[in-house]
């Protein structure tokens, strides 16, 4: 910086000297008077400009000085010195300010927009005063003299910073004086500007004209506005610096003890303390001042080297703080509570709000506060803000814990005595800390709690509470979950640890369990107790059972398998002890069955392997017990049959033949054969038997029994034991008989008495036998003749063929003649026979059918279902479909009850939605301008009326805008502005060249306001599909047109890019978006550990800051220094290295993210980059694709992404609160990671400016091939009419004509914009445009529109009336002029699709194989009266639904509405045109047509599902827009209570000012004077001086407020009258317009004019 020179020495900034011959005021020896070169003489005006630089430099070092003390004050960063006054003007910092030295007058959230949010993005508001005020009034509550105060707009508008800069020192001077702040520093000559902010600073000056305040006289000042006798205190303050200067202690403390000095807080034991910091602080003020006065050259004044009285008082207060902290410390070592107490109380300290009741938490707090100081600074020494935190804290617990107990007593008492819901509301109570209380379940907290009470014997405490309440609120939760059926829901809160439910099983299974049978229990519980809720308790319960009942079934599951294991083991014994097994709850397992068990379970498994095909298959538990019974039940029939055998025997030994005969017929021995009547024969056989038997083998006691099962079963006749298994050493009795030896007995005596029996009663066959024995000799006899017979054979067959033949021709005679006689019988018993078979096969056929009838439905089911698969594969498949398959499926086409609902709802939702959106806009445009209206009021004092009459127009409802009905007179108009926004919304090279015909100034709002409502803002598929298409014809024609060079697309903003991005970011793409970076961006901000910061000046100060911090000792390096300073030291490389690892590996994580999106980009960004590709591809041929792929990049990610990353919450990426706003480092992490994505997408590699950043280059080079495939894919993309399968047939297929919603301004303003560029829209002359505008005709007015307006045309209130009226919406029901009429066969495409709509109605009713067939087929009554019913279905469903929204073709509708024979004949007709046309030919039976037919067919469902879409995506987008709405309608609330307050101010201030009002009349100038005073600067016709004489101005004040009546005289003679509105004056002037007319000739300087009013009207 540039030094002063005075004589011969020269002083630098900091005061030393810096010519080196002169030292101490001695000539050097080196020194030679004949080479020195003399000094410059400067001129005055050299002179004078140092001045002024010198004057800037003072005010940028007390601007540094403001900063640095604001900061220390409020803990947080300010703006640069040269923006601090930009920063300042807001009033948020100063209110922050405001609360650090008055927090009870201005608590922190008074402050308004205290996150400067509002302010980034809307600038300053009016509500920003607010923060000023808060200023004024807590420095008012502090006592700072009102001398010191700037006015608000001196702030607000910037007239006069520097008065604020001044009462910033005097409020620093006096609450160091209060000992409330630290002392400002003073900075001059400390800081160093650049000559560019010194000279910016001087320019700023001079423009406002502003004087200096003399800073340097604050203290003088202060002391002369808080002094009572200022000579006395004047005096005592001089003889106070004098004992300082001596260093007089105890003379010092004398002085300072002098009545006269009013100061406060001496203490005598503080006097070495006070004298050295008094003589320190004078002699720093001293040397400053030196330093000072080398380069002001003021006045010198007496307190510019004395310590002021405020400066004493402030050092004093210093000094007592110092002392009293080291005394708090001291007693915290010592924790003598009494003491600390009085230390803590006492004022040098001053605290706030201590309470002698809460010495024991001031105690134990504050050695907290100690402690955690100890541990992150290393040192123990409490400072007075740490006290105050640790007094304010210890106040809060200490009320906490008060409230607390209370609470907790008055919980008690409601458990006893009080009702349920009054013991929920004390526990949701904060002051009782509890968890969270559910009131639903008031009767369980009071159950449960009593009982805990009760159980307790006492009252519950505070802990035992807060446990009770966690464990209800679970519980609580468990039957909040159980009600709702979620099983899922109800296992997740049972495991919740504070439940306490114990074992709970998470297996999905089970948790279904514990859900039905929680739901279960509470069902009992309702209907027993009327309780509808489970306590702890009884959960606990219903969890143990269904665990105790899925264990029993695991045991079960396991003992099955065991048994499988032991069976296929073939272990008797391991086999029966598993069937024994309690798991598997077996019935009737006995052991003597244990052989059986596993014979009968191993035949059982092989059985079921064997039919399953499955060696593996294994039993169930099931069939386990179904085997153990069946071996139980064969091993109990098995001894009851060796039972009866024993006894058997025993009676065979006796000889009661009765008894025998009754235990042979038992059933236990199932013997078979046996006969009652051979009783006797039994017994004697059956003992025979036995003795027989006696004579072989051995007396034994065990004897064996074959079963029929095969099996054989071993009995102990004497001990009646069996077995199934061989007993060791086994040999059959020979004293016992067994089943078999009996059943053979019985059967042989049997059958020997019934060969008896035979004999007696077959004695008829006996003889029959005889018979045939004689027979036997006649055939003997016979076989001899026979035998003579053969010998003569020949002979015998000659005689017997006559023979035989005169038989045959006699029986045949004589049958013929009977068959003649009875001809009629035998035909009629043909008849009969040839019935009987044929019924009799009928029959047949229909058992086999009824018995096959489910076979035969699956066969008929299976047949028509393949039929139908193929003819629908065929209709989707193939490319001529034939009609029989076509006809099937053509009732697909018409539309029901729900196509034409969703159709009316669609259009409903198209017109609300744009009717929201303009009501949105224009809201918003509204409070804008009431913003602006609200500022001007408060910085010009403008009537509140004025700014009520424009507040009103935001109460309108939006129920007035709409559909208008126009009179009959203007159909005409309507129908060619429909004809018109028909041919601009489908030839998008009309809207595309006007575009860049029109002014660029205009291009915009045509954009958004007629452009975007032309196509519904491409709220269906439709609409978006024609609004890209007009992006790509506008881009194209942009790139061929206006783009030279390929970069100028990126250098450049073109136009359409900027439309097409704006467009997608909006609430089409605005999901997209947020899909793809809300959970990046979520990543990094909720990432409270990261920190990129790769600013090497930002880098350089933190580690500055850090090394202090550190180390306790100022750092010598500089801390502001350029950047390749900043870079030149090793640590600040290293950490940016750090940071440069670090956002690479956070930007690849973005990279793979974006890359991995393609899908979710919307399909119009993705189209016009393929557009753009392909644009620029033809207009560039020889530039390589590389170049042109980072053109289309530069689109993808830096247009459309970019701005959405850097700032995520403008762009509702993520949501944040309107009290909240991301952070710096939140910003800078994002903005770093978008600066390298940026260089990715752009190819290029950091160097330059950014070379710090070269470590990231290896990345980028990387990076940049997958970004280029990434683009690559992006622009792979199919066209519009394959995505929405949209064609030129497609409005003529559709059942609904499109609306659109346009007010009359924008179509007055598109008909205004087309006649004027016409020539380059349509050059031809023969376009279809020329013809709609012809019939136009001229450019129409709004009453031309709507109807005349009454009143008169000039006034106000009219052109606000027509206005307002511009705003009415009309909705249009677009068509085509040109559309073909029924008899007119030139366009033939059309008439191709009017033939295909009635083909299909004829085809629906008549069924031929082909088109021709059908149409030559004549009409039945049948058919006639099916066509006729579909017409009245059509009818009747139009008629059912108000269908006036759904616009068709009213020749279309004429044609439908047809009888059957015309339909065809007309089809005829048709074809015979279009066949002449070649679009359709007879030789292949019309197929083209046919498979039109079949297209339509495929994609009806295609529109049925996308109209779907169309509707949800409008519910969502009206939802949002209702959102914003609201928002709006709060923001207008909030407005209109500001306004409220201030009228109830004003009514307040006009009672006591009626008299002077009333004595206000109006004023009257000649032009002369105006024309002198600067008013008047011409009037047209008139020369000036004499001319100027003559005329006469006279401004009255009118009886509307705000409102001035200007009248006119030439010569006396009144020429005109105008109505001079103030509030439009303040508008031109806010838009800095200097000049307006008056009455058509006279030219007025606003701002002379306003100044004029306010003066003489408005008393300013």
């Amino acid at each position: 910086m540039a030094t002063i020179e005075e004589g011969n020495e020269v002083i630098n900034n900091n005061g030393d000297h810096a010519n080196g011959d002169i030292i101490d005021g001695k000539v050097s020896a080196d020194y030679d008077p004949e080479n020195e070169d003399l000094p410059h003489r400067t001129t005055a005006d050299e002179m004078d400009a140092e001045r002024m630089k010198n004057v800037a430099y003072q005010y940028l070092c007390h601007l540094e000085e403001a900063k640095k003390w604001i900061e220390a004050c409020i803990s947080e960063e300010l703006p640069p010195t040269t923006e601090l006054e930009e920063g300042l003007r807001n009033g948020v910092y100063l209110a922050k300010l405001a609360n650090f030295f008055a927090p009870e007058k201005v608590p922190i959230k008074k402050v308004y927009d205290r996150d400067q949010t509002r302010y980034q993005s809307k600038g300053l508001v009016f509500r920003h005063t607010d923060n000023i005020m808060h200023w004024f009034r807590a420095m008012e509550f502090t006592g700072l003299p009102k001398i010191f105060y700037p006015e608000t707009t001196d702030i607000y508008d910037k007239k006069n910073m520097p008065r604020m800069v001044y009462c910033v020192h005097a409020l620093s001077l006096y609450l160091f004086k209060l000992g409330i702040a630290p002392q400002i520093q003073d900075l001059y000559g400390k800081v160093e500007f650049t000559e560019e902010e010194i000279s910016a600073m001087q320019q700023e000056l001079d423009k406002y004209g502003i004087q200096m305040p003399a800073f340097s006289k604050i203290g003088g000042i202060l002391a002369n506005e808080l002094s009572v006798d200022d000579a006395a205190v004047h005096a005592a303050v001089i003889a106070i610096n004098e004992a300082v200067d001596k260093q007089d202690s105890e003379q010092t403390l004398k002085t300072l003890r002098n009545p006269n000095a009013t100061l406060k807080c001496i203490t005598d034991s503080n006097e070495q303390q006070y004298q050295g910091m008094l003589f320190k602080a004078k002699e720093e003020k001293r040397i400053t001042t030196l330093n000072k006065s080398v380069r002001e050259g003021e006045e010198e004044d007496v307190y510019d080297t004395l310590l002021t009285h405020a400066e004493i008082q402030g050092n004093v207060n210093k000094v007592n703080l110092a002392v009293q902290l080291t005394e708090v410390n001291a007693l915290l070592e010592s924790q003598d509570s009494a003491k600390l107490l009085a230390a803590l109380q006492d004022p040098a300290l001053g605290l706030k709000d201590v309470q002698p009741e809460n010495i024991d938490y001031y105690l134990t707090t504050l050695l907290q506060a100690r402690e955690a100081k100890m541990e992150s600074t290393g040192s123990s020494n409490l400072e007075k803000d740490d006290v105050q935190a640790a007094v304010h804290a210890a106040n809060i617990l200490a009320k906490e814990e008060r409230d607390q107990t209370k609470a907790v007593n008055e919980i008690n008492t409601a458990i006893s005595e009080g009702a349920p819901e009054d013991l929920v509301n004390l526990l949701m109570r904060p002051e009782a800390k509890l968890p969270e209380v559910f009131p639903y379940v008031a009767e369980l907290y009071q159950s449960e709690l009593r009982r805990l009470k009760e159980g307790n014997e006492e009252d519950l405490d505070h802990e035992q509470l807060f446990e009770a309440v966690k464990l209800l609120a679970a519980v609580s939760r468990i039957n909040s979950a159980v009600d709702a059926g979620d099983p899922s829901e109800t296992v997740r809160q049972l495991l919740q640890g504070s439940a306490c439910i114990g074992d709970v099983d998470q297996d999905e299974a089970v948790a279904k369990r514990y859900q039905e049978s929680l739901e279960a229990a509470k069902r009992r519980k309702a209907r027993d107790q009327g309780q509808d809720f489970l306590s702890q308790q009884e959960i606990q319960e219903v969890v143990d059972e269904v665990n105790a009942t899925v264990q029993e079934e695991q045991d079960r599951v396991m003992a099955v398998a065991k048994i499988n294991e032991c069976v296929d083991k073939e272990s008797v014994e391991e086999t029966l002890a598993s069937l024994q097994m309690p798991e598997a709850k077996l019935r009737d397992v006995q052991d003597h069955n244990g052989v059986l068990y596993q014979r009968e379970l191993k035949k059982a498994k092989t059985a079921k392997a064997e039919s399953s095909e499955d060696e593996t298959a294994v039993l169930w538990l099931d069939e386990i017990q179904g085997t153990v019974d069946k071996s139980n039940q064969k091993s109990k029939d098995a001894h009851k049959m060796a039972t009866s055998m024993a006894s058997l025997n025993e009676l065979v030994d006796g000889d009661d033949q009765t008894a025998l005969l009754e235990v042979l017929k038992s059933s236990d021995l199932a013997l078979s054969s046996l006969t009652p009547d051979c009783a006797l024969e039994y017994l004697e056989e059956l003992k025979a038997e036995k003795t027989k038997k006696s004579y072989e083998g051995e007396e034994t006691e065990w004897t064996s029994h074959k079963l029929k099962s095969g099996e054989v079963l071993y009995h102990n006749y004497k001990t009646g034991e069996t077995a199934w298994i061989e007993p060791e050493g086994f040999e059959g009795s020979n004293t016992q008989l067994t089943r078999e030896e009996v059943q053979a007995v019985v059967s042989r005596t049997t059958a020997s008495y019934n060969r008896a029996l035979l004999f007696q009663t077959n004695e008829p066959n006996i003889i029959q036998l005889q018979a045939h024995v004689r027979g036997l000799l006649a055939r003997r006899e016979f076989q001899q003749r026979k035998n003579f017979f053969t010998q003569q054979l020949p002979a015998i067959i000659r005689i017997q063929s006559w023979y035989k033949g005169y038989l045959q021709r006699k029986a045949y005679q004589d049958r013929m003649k009977y068959l003649n006689d009875q001809l009629a019988m035998v035909i009629r018993i043909q008849a009969h026979g040839r019935m009987w078979l044929a019924r009799s096969k009928y029959r047949n056929r229909l058992k086999y059918m009824e018995d096959n009838v489910d076979k035969v439905i699956k066969l008929q089911a299976f047949w028509r279902s393949q039929k139908a698969r193929n003819d629908y594969f065929v209709l989707t498949h193939s490319e001529s479909p034939p009609v029989t398959v076509v006809r099937k499926y053509v009732h697909l086409l018409e539309s029901n009850q729900t196509d034409l609902s969703a159709e009316l709802e669609l259009q409903e939702l198209r017109g609300k939605v744009v009717k929201q959106i303009r009501s949105n806009q224009q809201l918003e445009q509204d409070l804008n301008l009431m913003d602006i209206k609200i500022g001007l009021l408060i910085k010009n004092r403008i009537t509140l009326q004025d700014v009520v009459s424009h507040g009103r127009k935001l109460h309108s409802d939006d129920e007035g805008s709409g559909l208008k009905t126009l009179s009959k007179d203007k159909r005409d108009m309507l129908e060619s502005y429909q004809h018109l926004l028909y041919l601009l919304q489908t030839n998008p090279s009309y809207l595309a060249k006007l575009i860049f015909a029109m002014p660029q100034s205009k291009t915009t709002k045509f954009m958004e306001s007629v452009i975007l409502a032309l196509y519904n803002y491409a709220a269906n598929q439709r609409e978006e599909y024609l609004l890209l298409k007009l992006f790509k014809t506008a881009l194209q024609e942009e790139i061929n047109s206006k783009v030279d060079k390929m970069m100028e697309i990126v250098t450049g903003n073109p136009m359409v890019i900027r439309m097409v991005v704006t467009f997608n970011r909006g609430q089409k793409g605005q999901s997209s978006l947020r899909d793809i970076l809300q959970p990046l961006v979520k990543m990094v901000m909720d990432d409270k550990s990261l920190n990129i910061n790769t600013n090497p000046v930002d880098v350089y100060k933190a580690w500055i800051n850090q090394t202090e911090t550190e180390t306790g000792e100022a750092s010598k390096l500089p801390y502001d220094v350029p950047t390749e300073q900043a870079l030149a030291q090793e640590a600040v490389i290293e950490r940016i290295n750090d940071s440069a690892k670090v956002l690479e590996k956070v930007t690849e994580k973005f990279l793979n993210a974006i890359m991995a999106s393609v899908e979710k980009i919307p399909f119009g960004i993705r189209y016009i980059a393929k557009v753009l590709k392909q644009s620029l591809h033809e207009r560039f041929p020889e530039e390589p694709e590389e170049d042109i792929i980072k053109i289309v990049g530069n689109l993808i990610y830096y247009r459309y992404m970019n701005p959405a990353i850097v700032a995520p919450d403008a762009f509702d990426i993520v949501d944040i609160g309107a009290e909240k706003s991301m952070s710096i480092d939140q910003r800078r992490n994002l903005g770093s990671i978008t600066k390298v994505l940026q260089t990715i997408a752009s190819g290029k590699e950091f160097g330059g400016e950014s070379a710090h950043l070269s470590p990231l280059n290896e990345f980028v080079k990387k990076s940049f091939p997958k970004f280029k495939e990434f683009c690559l894919k992006v622009c792979n993309v199919e066209e519009p009419e394959e995505r929405f399968s949209i064609d030129e047939y497609s409005d003529f297929v559709n059942q609904t004509k499109p609306i659109v919603f346009m007010s009359v301004s924008e179509i007055i303003d598109t008909h205004a914009l087309l006649s004027d560029h016409i020539d380059a829209i349509a050059p031809e002359a023969a376009d279809p445009l020329h013809e709609v505008l012809d019939d136009l005709g001229e450019v129409p007015g709004i009453e031309d529109m709507l109807g005349e307006v009454h009143g008169d045309p000039g006034t106000p209130e009219t052109q606000q009336m027509l206005q307002n009226l511009g705003k009415t919406e009309i909705s249009f029901t677009l068509t085509n002029k040109f559309e073909l009429q029924e008899d007119d066969d030139v366009d033939k495409k059309r008439l191709f699709i009017k033939t295909k709509r009635l083909l299909v109605d004829i085809i629906r009713v008549q069924h031929n194989e082909t088109v021709q067939a059908i149409l030559d087929e004549p009409v039945t009554p049948e058919q006639k009266k099916l066509h006729d019913d579909l017409l009245q279905v059509r009818t009747d469903l139009n008629t059912s639904l108000d269908t006036s929204l759904l616009a068709r073709s009213q020749s279309s509708v004429e044609a439908s509405n047809l009888s059957l024979q015309m339909k065809k004949e007309k089809v005829k007709k048709s074809l015979a045109v279009l066949e002449e046309a070649e679009m359709v030919s007879s030789k292949d039976d019309y197929q083209t047509i046919v498979t039109a037919i079949a297209q339509d067919i495929r994609n009806q469902r295609r529109y049925r599902q996308r109209r779907k879409q169309d509707i949800m995506k409008m519910r969502k987008t009206s939802e949002g827009l209702e959102t914003k709405t609201k928002f709006y309608g709060e923001q207008t609330d909030y407005y209109n209570q500001y306004i409220k307050t201030c009228l109830d101010n004003l009514a307040a201030k006009r009672h006591s000012k009626a008299k002077e009002s009333k004595s206000k009349n109006g004023v009257k100038y000649n032009a002369a004077k105006l024309h002198e005073k600067g008013v008047i600067l011409e009037i047209e016709g008139l020369k000036g001086g004499s001319d100027f004489k003559n005329v006469m101005f006279e401004i009255n004040p009118s009886t509307k407020a705000g409102v001035f009546q200007v009248s006119a005289k030439f010569l006396g003679v009144k020429m005109d009258s105008v109505e001079l509105v103030f509030q439009e004056l303040l508008q031109l002037q806010y838009e800095g317009q200097a000049v307006t007319t008056m009455f058509g000739r006279a030219k007025v300087n606003v701002n002379l004019l306003i100044y004029l009013l306010n003066k003489k009207f408005y008393g300013k």
